[in-house]
């Protein structure tokens, strides 16, 4: 089995003497997600990579894939949805790298028995676009959000889809995402909460509600509960902290579903990432061989923030930026649009904005990684990079 790396290979740069306020003041209830923030503002995941740590608990899906009763199905789909949300709260309170356009992220793991791969295909709104897929499920979603800054706290406010396809069944789940807030932005200790209702459907009649309430108005910290739906009927009762357990039943003999796994040593001098986050950069020679050049690895800002390097990786970032605008703007100048490569927005879905669109896997990645690979791949971010 292949060995990962237990650690970062710095530690986070110290960002407690750079003055936030300065540079955000100007941004104040105007969208982040198009403002170029500095680095040192950034953990060295890029938006792609962090979709893809949702996946840490996939293992949920693959027990749901494995029971009859369709309220338990329900259950562990729950279960991984809520998982999702629980290393943020170890999280230092920075900033994804926003991809690029036609940036992607493939990751194969074979522990866990599934294929990852992710592709920017929308720069304004942008849309990133995500596909996994095991014996056992398809995993797919749609991503894009609103960062909005209030002064002393940040919302992101997560827009699209995310979709769960159990084979055995062949039955979909479905739900949106909720509103993350961090507070004490100017401040060295930051705090996330999550606010809002999650509803999961499913095509066999099932649907389950979930409610994260305000921390004013909760007996516990980062509390949630729900129930599972059947014809009007609660077949089921959940609740539990979505930063450390799931539960199923009521009080006492409730059965535990999830629990989230250790933090790893010192992780607080490392973005506060969990062992999964910290394998999600790695780079080995035979990747670099295997992967496209648009792949979030090759990204050099990225890879001099995560290595320690701030002003290379500063340098860096506002170059790609530049070049980015510029390619844009030679692209309207020819009246050309970006095609993307690996997925293709359906035709029954709303085309009044990339953000509005439902996207579908084209399945030509893995294809073209077997024959004849990617050396030969035109990418406008040969140029970038």
């Amino acid at each position: 089995m292949l060995s990962r790396r237990r650690k970062l290979p710095a530690p986070a740069p110290d960002s407690s003497q750079i003055s936030v306020w300065g540079i955000l003041r100007k941004a104040i209830g105007k969208d982040l997600s198009k403002i170029s923030l500095p680095v040192i503002l950034n953990e060295p995941l890029s938006i792609l990579q962090r979709l893809c740590e949702e996946l840490e608990y996939s293992d949920l899906l693959e027990t749901a894939n494995n029971i009859q009763d369709p309220y338990d199905r329900m259950v562990y789909v729950a279960a991984f949805v809520i998982s999702g949300y629980a290393s943020s709260y170890y999280r230092n309170g920075a900033k994804n790298f926003n991809p690029l356009l036609g940036e992607t992220y493939e990751l194969i793991r074979p522990d866990k028995g599934w294929r990852y791969v992710a592709e920017q295909v929308s720069h304004h709104p942008p849309v990133s676009c995500c596909h996994c897929h095991s014996k056992s499920f398809v995993h797919e979603q749609v991503f894009h959000a609103k960062i909005k800054f209030w002064g002393k706290s940040m919302e992101v406010h997560p827009e699209g889809y995310s979709r769960v396809t159990l084979t055995k069944f062949n039955e979909t789940y479905q739900w949106n995402k909720i509103v993350m807030y961090v507070y004490n932005v100017m401040g060295s200790s930051r705090r996330i909460e999550h606010y809002g209702e999650i509803t999961i459907r499913c095509t066999n009649g099932t649907s389950c509600s979930i409610t994260f309430p305000k921390a004013g108005y909760s007996s516990q910290k980062n509390e949630f509960y729900g129930d599972i739906i059947f014809d009007n009927v609660v077949k089921r009762k959940i609740f539990g902290q979505w930063h450390e357990s799931f539960l199923c039943g009521t009080d006492n003999t409730a059965k535990t579903i999830w629990r989230m796994s250790s933090m790893p040593e010192e992780s607080n001098m490392y973005y506060g990432f969990t062992r999964f986050a910290i394998e999600l950069n790695e780079f080995t020679e035979q990747l670099r061989d295997e992967l496209p050049v648009t792949d979030s690895r090759f990204r050099p800002d990225q890879r001099h923030l995560e290595e320690g390097h701030v002003d290379k990786a500063e340098l860096e970032k506002q170059r790609i930026e530049e070049m980015q605008r510029k390619r844009r703007k030679d692209m309207e100048a020819r009246g050309d649009e970006h095609q993307p490569l690996w997925f293709t927005p359906d035709a029954d879905s709303d085309q009044s904005g990339g953000g509005d669109k439902e996207w579908s896997f084209n399945n030509q990645y893995w294809l073209k990684r077997e024959q004849p690979g990617f050396k030969n791949l035109n990418s406008t971010l040969l140029k970038l990079w």
